[in-house]
């Protein structure tokens, strides 16, 4: 809810903050609340319920649409920043991180202090935090989300603490909690007094990760539950300090270059995308992205792409730092130039495409992709030659013509067989006779894009008399209601 505050400020004026706020997302049966404002709270609305629900209830009810994977990429972000108080963080859930502080507290004067330095560098960032410290991971999950926040539980307590909260805290699924609550068993207390053999035979079928029992273990240090945290992602950077202040980057470039290369040349990548930032004395910063058709890490093509792109940046009164960062990289292995001087074609066209895409811009320099489509005009578009290699070819499960006709030219059908293709028909004034065909191949309208009322189309491979081969379709079928009798078009010529 903070992220979406920040975004939706910059754009647009928030509701009052009298006005209850939920974010949705999509659910096994339409929209359910996702996240909600103080406000939502308050009037008792709850994490996972319906929208239509909540709306009947509250008919003042403002939605919003959750960017469920913006934040879970937040998430990923700020559990690598949190190891500025201890080495080991992950991300917990959709809305947790967790760390490891074992021998990190006395670092920040201890548990309490260091509590203190989390919730005010949150802030800091415009993100509320629920914090909460205790001996086992589960424990510390669900003192920070159902015991208030900011508690510092020990090991003799955790029994203790964890008794009056919700089952629902040990954070298994809904319909565990409403089987629990149904025996009887609505708080983690209840659930401990419980004899552990009864309740083994009710769930011995469940995972560990939405057994309650398992997580219970958990909590209370029965079972281990380590903490599996990601390594750091490896940054791939070349910086240069100066001694003082200067105006010019250019003559820095080459020893960044090179610099920046060989780290990657250890590992046998190549640079897909560079940034270049420089770092003012005024406290600013400025950058410039280059990216790449292909992986290089050729130092005088490096320098040539980022040379041509630092026209127009402000230096300030001067600048002492700067960095070239490979911000995407891809294997590259190490190579020899051949024996006999032969130049390499395909390294050559990306070399030309990056030099293109520097000086006139991503938009300039295009070519063609496939895009998913049910109509065969709509499969190909131009896209920046850049970043086309990222687009997903469509599953062609038939032949289709070399070359199609943009748009398709309706013909005169003078002859057509029932429920098939047209026996003569003339295209540009020519008359033709088929002898075979193959067909029909119905291709549906797009309902997210065409309008209201438009025609299938029904398809076919027709060969005439000279042999020439033909891809036509009959736009619509006698009775759809959706227009007239049905039209003749040739969209394609087969090789």
């Amino acid at each position: 809810m903070d992220r979406w505050r920040r975004i939706t400020a910059q754009q647009r004026t928030l509701p009052d903050d009298e006005v209850p706020v939920v974010l949705a997302r999509e659910g096994s049966h339409g929209p359910v609340v996702h996240a909600m404002n103080a406000e939502a709270a308050q009037r008792d609305v709850l994490v996972g319920a319906r929208v239509v629900d909540v709306q009947a209830i509250h008919p003042d009810l403002h939605v919003e649409q959750a960017d469920t994977a913006g934040d879970t990429a937040l998430l990923d972000r700020l559990a690598l920043w949190a190891r500025r108080w201890c080495p080991w963080t992950v991300r917990d859930g959709l809305d947790g991180i967790a760390l490891d502080v074992s021998g990190a507290a006395h670092l920040f004067g201890g548990e309490a202090q260091m509590l203190r330095d989390i919730g005010t560098r949150f802030k800091m960032q415009g993100l509320s935090t629920r914090l909460a410290i205790a001996p086992t991971r589960g424990a510390a999950q669900m003192l920070a989300r159902f015991g208030g926040g900011g508690v510092i539980c020990e090991a003799e307590d955790v029994e203790v603490a964890l008794a009056p909260l919700p089952v629902a805290a040990l954070r298994i699924e809904e319909d565990t909690v409403r089987l629990l609550q149904r025996l009887g068993l609505k708080t983690v207390g209840r659930l401990m007094e419980v004899p552990r053999v009864a309740l083994m035979r009710r769930f011995d079928r469940l995972a560990a990760e939405v057994n309650p029992l398992v997580l219970l273990d958990r909590a209370l240090g029965r079972a281990g539950d380590p903490l599996n945290a990601p390594e750091d992602a490896q940054r791939w950077m070349a910086r240069v300090r100066l001694a003082e202040p200067v105006i010019d980057p250019v003559p820095h470039l080459e020893g960044l270059a090179a610099d920046l290369c060989r780290q990657m040349a250890k590992a046998e990548l190549g640079a897909r995308r560079l940034r270049l930032t420089i770092y003012r004395v005024d406290g600013e910063w400025r950058s410039r992205d280059v990216a790449l058709a292909s992986a290089s890490r050729d130092v005088a093509h490096l320098v040539r792409l980022m040379g041509g792109k630092l026209e127009g940046i402000d230096p300030g009164f001067g600048f002492d730092l700067l960095t070239l960062e490979a911000l995407r990289v891809e294997p590259l292995a190490l190579h020899q130039d051949p024996l006999d001087g032969r130049r390499d074609a395909g390294r050559d066209v990306a070399a030309l495409l990056d030099r293109l895409t520097a000086k006139l811009g991503p938009e300039k320099v295009t070519w063609s992709a496939w895009v998913q489509s049910h109509k065969p005009e709509r499969m190909e578009q131009r896209v920046p030659a850049l970043v086309a290699d990222g687009q997903d070819a469509p599953v062609l499960l038939r032949e289709r013509p070399l070359r199609l006709l943009e748009p398709p030219e309706e013909i005169a059908v003078l002859y057509a067989v029932p429920e098939g293709p047209p026996a003569r028909f003339r295209w540009r004034r020519v008359s033709y006779l088929t002898t075979r065909h193959e067909g029909p191949e119905r291709i549906a309208p797009e309902w997210w894009r065409d309008r209201p009322g438009t025609r299938l189309r029904d398809y076919y491979k027709v060969e005439v008399r000279d042999g020439r081969r033909f891809w036509l379709f009959r736009q619509g079928i006698l009775g759809d209601g959706r227009g007239g009798d049905p039209g003749w078009f040739v969209q394609g010529v087969f090789a």
